[in-house]
């Protein structure tokens, strides 16, 4: 298999002295790994942060042995946000959850759209609430959708609400997830919003798929 792309890095590990296994999500070909030779020379090494685009062309001689790619750097996305953990934290999680919850060489051009607008929304306001809406959206384009409404008894909700109980009366949801609105709202509101979506995550995409929770979004709800 050959091809040239671009795509966002997903995902490096260390393989020798010299190279890595990548994984990028790329516009035409999905998510691809393969090496990356002279991984740590200077021409290469400074760009090669998850979350960069870069040029790519892949190289594999067939199924049974790894493929190779040969990277351009296209234009850089997370060494701007170097400096605020909070912010490079979230880009770490949310590059894995595209990584766990995608298959290889499926391509997904509305998810990989959804990187550009991941790093837009880092530099906009309100930015945790907008990443909670944008975190909806890759899992609902992994094909699982869910509309918090429907949890909720209609009759007892009041627009000015913050948190309104599910029907069971086990959890409370923030109302944010439902609510049409550009109303300000408080970190305990934020890190509620993150929780309801967690345990939709877990319970309805990732126990199911034999997926373990990635550590990653817990360490980057922690620094909030």
């Amino acid at each position: 298999m050959r091809f040239e792309d671009r795509g966002f890095l997903i995902n490096k590990v260390k393989y020798n002295e010299n190279s890595v296994v990548a994984e990028f999500f790329t516009e035409n070909n999905g998510k691809v790994s393969g090496l990356i030779f002279g991984a740590t020379s200077t021409k290469i090494k400074n760009f090669l942060l998850i979350g960069n685009h870069f040029n790519v062309q892949f190289n594999s001689k067939n199924n049974n042995k790894a493929g190779y790619f040969k990277v351009e750097i296209e234009k850089i996305f997370t060494p701007y946000f170097l400096d605020n953990k909070i912010k490079l934290n979230c880009i770490l999680y949310a590059l894995n959850l595209i990584k766990i919850l995608t298959v290889e060489y499926q391509s997904n051009s509305k998810i990989y759209n959804q990187f550009y607008r991941f790093f837009e929304l880092l530099n906009s306001n309100e930015w945790i609430k907008k990443f909670i809406f944008w975190e909806l959206e890759i899992i609902k384009l992994v094909g699982y959708d869910i509309n918090f409404i429907d949890y909720i008894d209609k009759n007892k909700f009041k627009f000015n609400d913050s948190y309104v109980k599910t029907f069971d009366g086990t959890k409370e949801i923030p109302s944010f997830l439902f609510k049409n609105d550009n109303i300000k709202i408080n970190q305990d509101e934020l890190k509620a919003g993150l929780k309801v979506v967690g345990d939709f995550l877990n319970k309805s995409v990732l126990i199911p798929n034999n997926i373990n929770y990635p550590s990653l979004r817990n360490q980057f709800i922690k620094l909030i």
